[in-house]
């Protein structure tokens, strides 16, 4: 994994201005994975600005070395025993004691000022969510210095395929105003890890909160070292986008046309036109047409049965 010493040679870096007033809890969602988890918690233990709490969020019926890795450096433990990132994330936010709720994967390192840019853009009452930047082994360090901040909104264009397409970063890297989330489950918990559909429980979570009229911001000056991540076979990753799809053509209908015009210029390999690493269309896209049959109706079989049980 990169390390802080890996940075190019701007850093390094501190945030422009102290955003001490705004209170902030760390969330880490982890199962069995301790000796990792006590690495975030070393990095945690020396930001700057610090947390006001850290909380570990046990994704098991309770794991007495990921408690006793919690207590070792004081931090806040709580089970949340049903299976699911998702919701090892919502029981993070519900029983977070602060407005802002900075979420890190339990194999992440977070950079000493992570939390200092990341909380920058909150100043801001309209800003529901920030993300940024992850960096893995394959992160050349080139784009540490290319890329600038950007914000989305619902005014504008694209804004939908941005937004749950993995134009506004990754979950292992956010933060949520928790006032704009209203007391909901904003993450879906039929999606992500350890869900029916292992996909995208972040993006989803973005769109939901702009189409409610908040702004997000990417800020890649609030950097977190990450290992790569591992892919599941392909068969796997086209069943979940499958499902993928067909939730946001349920969930958002107002945003259907703009869907289906994303997925069509996909299939037809056009290139993205705002910035998203890969710009490639992927391997699903491109896989051959037995994988997109079987995907297809595997998918769409899933899709029915989780709607049918939510339902209920």
């Amino acid at each position: 994994m990169n390390s802080p010493a890996d940075r190019p040679a701007q850093s390094p870096l501190t945030p422009l201005r102290d955003e001490s007033q705004i209170t902030v809890t760390i969330v880490i969602c982890t199962s069995h994975r301790s000796a990792l988890l006590r690495k975030c918690l070393e990095a945690v233990a020396q930001l700057k600005p610090a947390a006001n709490e850290v909380l570990v969020v046990d994704n098991t019926a309770g794991d007495s070395e990921t408690k006793q890795a919690a207590q070792e450096f004081a931090v806040r433990y709580t089970v949340e025993p049903a299976p699911g990132l998702s919701r090892a994330r919502n029981r993070g936010l519900a029983e977070s004691n602060s407005e802002i709720v900075a979420y890190l994967d339990d194999d992440a390192v977070p950079d000493a000022h992570w939390l200092g840019f990341l909380l920058e853009p909150f100043a801001d009452p309209g800003v529901a969510a920030v993300t940024g930047k992850i960096v893995t082994p394959q992160t050349h360090p080139i784009d540490n210095i290319r890329e600038l901040p950007r914000s989305l909104s619902n005014k504008d264009p694209q804004w939908f395929e941005i937004a749950t397409f993995g134009g506004l970063g990754l979950g292992s890297n956010m933060a949520l105003r928790k006032a704009a989330c209203g007391g909901r489950r904003v993450f879906d918990e039929r999606l992500g890890r350890g869900a029916p559909f292992q996909i995208a429980e972040e993006n989803y979570a973005f769109a939901s909160l702009l189409s409610l009229g908040y702004s997000a911001v990417y800020i890649p000056a609030a950097v977190v070292f990450h290992p790569a991540l591992k892919r599941s076979n392909i068969e796997q990753e086209a069943r979940n986008s499958i499902t993928y799809w067909l939730l946001l053509f349920s969930e958002f209908p107002s945003q259907r046309l703009d869907l289906l015009r994303f997925l069509f210029r996909r299939l037809r390999r056009k290139p993205l036109t705002w910035p998203r690493d890969p710009q490639k269309a992927g391997e699903v896209i491109t896989s051959g047409w037995r994988v997109h049959l079987k995907a297809g109706f595997t998918g769409t079989l899933l899709f029915l049965r989780t709607r049918k049980a939510k339902s209920k």
